[in-house]
């Protein structure tokens, strides 16, 4: 007669990890997840629910200076009045919050641990915040006479342009 009794069996616990890996089973970790495009598509996503003017009409520059970084937002069409105007407001609006340290746009867009951000936030008082009209766009200037407030304007510049990619320049 053949006995029907479960018995329990023993496993080592790397097997069962090597048996979840091969299936693709994870334990909570963000490779789970579906792929949604690439980080450069993500960041667009993002960045429309900050950022009033069409990406695809509007080319954003990040130009390292020695005393801190000029960002520049221009219509890629200049004669492009709503998109002119939409960019002179939100970066009006992005002025007035950096100068406060309230850098919370960038981190909703490029996520809290973007280099440089948080010693932005932190140094605020520290750096010189300009907006300047341009006739195609908007222009905002940092500058610092803080070295390490420097290096942090030039990482997050570099880092935006790297995310925003065929939205981005030096």
């Amino acid at each position: 007669m053949i006995s029907r009794t479960a018995r329990p069996v023993s496993v080592p616990l790397m097997g069962v990890l090597a048996v979840m890996t091969v299936l693709g089973v994870g334990c909570g970790s963000s490779a789970e997840a579906p792929s949604e495009g690439s980080r450069q598509e993500q960041v667009a996503r993002k960045g429309a629910s900050v950022m009033p003017f069409d990406l695809d009409r509007t080319t954003h520059r990040f130009v390292p200076a020695t005393d801190g970084l000029l960002e520049e937002v221009v219509s890629d069409a200049p004669t492009d009045a709503d998109q002119v105007r939409l960019i002179r407001e939100h970066l009006t609006q992005e002025a007035g919050r950096f100068r406060r340290g309230d850098y919370a746009d960038p981190a909703s867009i490029h996520g809290s641990a973007m280099p440089g951000l948080k010693e932005l936030s932190a140094g605020a008082s520290r750096i010189e915040i300009t907006y300047t009209d341009r006739p195609d766009g908007a222009a905002v200037r940092f500058r610092t006479t803080d070295p390490a407030l420097v290096d942090a304007l030039r990482t997050w510049g570099a880092a935006q342009v790297t995310d925003h990619g065929e939205h981005a320049e030096h």
